[in-house]
């Protein structure tokens, strides 16, 4: 795994990070910039793979009777369909829903999953689940929580590259 990024500003913020990496060494090894160059290539692909299985997964969400809400933008019933639709080709590769029962049900659905992992940081090729509300958030009081639209049974998916359906089971097998 290559983690980069690019640094983006006006001329004279530039100019001072660029001395402070010059100085420091905070850049990419030759092999790492290589790894990195090659996998921008199938970028596009993977991205469509991506927000192609997100909008199958939150279409399931939808219909799951253990679950109260979906959001995802590309769902009619997202509040912001329409500038989603306009803006963007397609939809993400994330998706938010809420488990009924709140946060002891957020648990049991994590813990439940055998083919996705559970993971704070989402993104990879693999699908990724995380309940907020006991790993990334639980530090916070609930009414903190609530302030920044973490609730109890709040659950994010970034969807992988995998067969669409075996992510769907694994899902429906954790829900009950």
């Amino acid at each position: 795994m290559v983690i980069g990024g690019a640094i983006v500003g006006r001329k004279d913020l530039i100019k001072e990070i660029r001395f402070f990496a010059r100085h420091t060494g905070p850049s990419m090894s030759p092999f790492n910039a290589w790894v990195l160059s090659k996998s921008l290539e199938t970028l596009a692909v993977r991205m469509e793979k991506h927000c192609e299985n997100a909008l199958k997964i939150a279409a399931y969400l939808q219909r799951h009777p253990a679950v109260e809400y979906v959001k995802y933008p590309f769902l009619e019933t997202h509040p912001q369909h329409a500038i989603a639709k306009k803006q963007m080709r397609m939809g993400g590769g994330l998706v938010s829903f809420e488990v009924k029962g709140g946060i002891d049900a957020g648990r049991n659905f994590l813990n439940a999953l055998k083919m996705i992992s559970h993971s704070a940081n989402l993104g990879d090729t693999r699908t990724i689940a995380t309940h907020p509300a006991s790993t990334t958030h639980s530090k916070l009081t609930d009414a903190e929580r609530l302030a920044v639209g973490i609730t109890p049974g709040l659950i994010r998916i970034s969807a992988g590259l995998e067969h669409v359906d075996d992510v769907m089971k694994d899902i429906g097998r954790a829900l009950g």
